[in-house]
């Protein structure tokens, strides 16, 4: 096994966390900022990549940290590592409301793509690169399509993502057309592709975009039922600052709040 050997533990329902415990020289590999807290004996490092190249040269690091560069995250990545003499515990938040979905990568063929911003934490040894959809098209109207994160390797990795999480097993010839947000993950066998709303009347007042993502099978593919950018368009929505309009929910002080508060 190439990946630390790491155990786990996850706290919470929709404001989750993972703890992760460490051997001793065990260590796990993080983005920036999304580490909650650590017990004694647990030392931070910030390394080029995802640490994954550490042994092969300073070409290949710098290779590892431009493909994060290209999916829009940052050249660095903390490594978390247990230098004490017995077991430590290092614990990841999830970013917004949702779930953290732990996944072992020995256990789906070595390899697992997922939206750029779900990867949470891994394994020392799990590489984080990009992966190119084989379709133009994919790139033009995929919304979050394209350019996407594989995590490659033998250890576990855990993604997040907002609202409540659906995971189909789809047969041979299967398909699932899903909005291209509400998009988690899917392992490497299920073929990806842009399909047409199709009338252009639904694809203009339907609210829901022009284009779906179409999952072929066999293979396993995550969804989630609130991605952050549908969760966040609703808060600016209803930020007076941003130009939206609070709403009183339920409560006649909804109305006189807003009267208080100056509101038309």
């Amino acid at each position: 096994m190439n990946a630390h050997d790491i155990d786990y533990q996850l706290y919470g329902d929709d404001m989750q966390f993972v703890e992760i415990e460490l051997d001793p020289h065990e260590s796990v590999i993080a983005e920036a900022g999304g580490m909650m807290m650590m017990e004694d004996g647990i030392e931070m490092e910030t390394i080029f990549g995802d640490g994954s190249s550490a042994n092969k040269g300073l070409f290949n690091k710098l290779v590892g940290a431009g493909k994060r560069l290209l999916t829009g995250e940052s050249l660095f990545m903390t490594v978390f590592t247990n230098r004490g003499t017995s077991k430590r515990r290092v614990s990841f938040a999830a970013p917004y409301p949702g779930k953290i979905i732990p996944v072992d990568l020995s256990e789906l063929g070595g390899k697992i793509i997922c939206q750029k911003d779900a990867f949470l934490c891994a394994a020392k040894g799990v590489s984080v690169g990009i992966d190119f959809q084989r379709k133009l098209g994919t790139g033009f109207f995929g919304g979050e399509g394209f350019i996407m994160e594989k995590l490659e390797g033998d250890g576990l990795a855990f993604l997040h993502a907002g609202g409540t999480i659906y995971k189909r097993q789809l047969q041979p010839g299967e398909k699932l057309r899903i909005d291209t947000g509400c998009l988690v993950a899917m392992t490497k066998e299920v073929n990806y592709d842009i399909e047409f709303v199709g009338k252009i009347k639904t694809a203009f007042f339907g609210g829901e975009g022009l284009f779906f993502a179409t999952l072929t099978g066999p293979g396993t593919v995550w969804v989630q039922s609130l991605p952050f950018s549908r969760l966040a368009d609703r808060i600016i929505a209803s930020a007076p600052n941003a130009g939206g309009r609070s709403v009183g929910e339920g409560s006649i002080f909804g109305a006189i709040g807003d009267l208080l508060n100056g509101d038309d």
